[in-house]
């Protein structure tokens, strides 16, 4: 009888520890509801992570636009002939001028090229100036979100900023040496026929055309951060945009 009785109360203890609940102890802590979550991000944090992203982005933009062939042999921004002297082009073309074509097409994107050099402090300033108050929305608006955002808050002031560098740059390519033959024959063609004259204004046009091409450069960095965590080069970056 006192066997029985030994092995029944053995069984009931082996069976009370099978169902043991360890949360039932007292000052018990449960290690998977402790472990630590990744630090929330305040809105100062993200906007300073979205224009690092920016400084980067600017910065490796202007390595690879900045050098020989960095406009010109780059279909996304290189510089086409003017469109507002297309007819003039084709106009050349036809008196047997192609090479002058040619050497002008070239001789524009060699003045974007230097133009670039010039542009990284121009940018820099621009992006640290920049008013944001709402970095989440940015952060959260896709590819290409904060570029687009330093676009539509900078542009003019880069543009002014810019303009002068264009000039000297357009200056030491000799850049109107190779225009101003294809102007001179056009519109002597069209004091004959009648046509309207035109003049385009070169330093405009490669302003507004060099800016455009960094910040497309710009925007595929930005992408680049937003995907790749090797391209967050920075613990910012990390933090920020390894938050998506």
């Amino acid at each position: 009888m006192f066997k029985i009785l030994a092995f029944s109360s053995i069984t009931l203890f082996i069976g009370t520890c099978s169902k043991f609940d360890p949360s039932m102890v007292s000052g018990y802590v449960n290690p998977i509801a402790t472990t630590p979550s990744a630090p929330k991000l305040s809105n100062q944090e993200v906007i300073s992570g979205l224009k690092e992203a920016l400084q980067v982005g600017i910065k490796n933009a202007v390595n690879v636009t900045s050098v020989t062939d960095g406009f010109l042999k780059n279909e996304a921004i290189r510089l086409a002939f003017p469109p507002d002297a297309i007819k003039a082009r084709q106009k050349a073309i036809d008196l047997g001028m192609t090479a002058q074509v040619e050497k002008f097409e070239t001789t524009l994107n060699r003045a974007a090229e230097e133009a670039a050099k010039e542009a990284l402090p121009i940018f820099v300033d621009a992006i640290t100036n920049m008013s944001v108050q709402d970095g989440f929305a940015i952060l959260n608006g896709g590819n290409g979100a904060a570029t687009k955002f330093l676009k539509d808050q900078t542009t003019a002031k880069l543009t002014t900023a810019f303009a002068p560098k264009v000039a000297d740059a357009i200056s030491r390519v000799k850049l109107t040496e190779y225009w101003s033959p294809i102007m001179t024959k056009y519109n002597a063609a069209m004091t004959l026929t009648g046509g309207e004259k035109i003049n385009p204004d070169l330093n405009a046009y490669v302003t507004q055309k060099a800016i455009e091409g960094l910040f497309k450069m710009v925007e595929q960095e930005e992408n680049k951060i937003r995907k790749d965590p090797a391209a967050r080069v920075t613990e910012l970056l990390a933090k920020v945009f390894g938050s998506l």
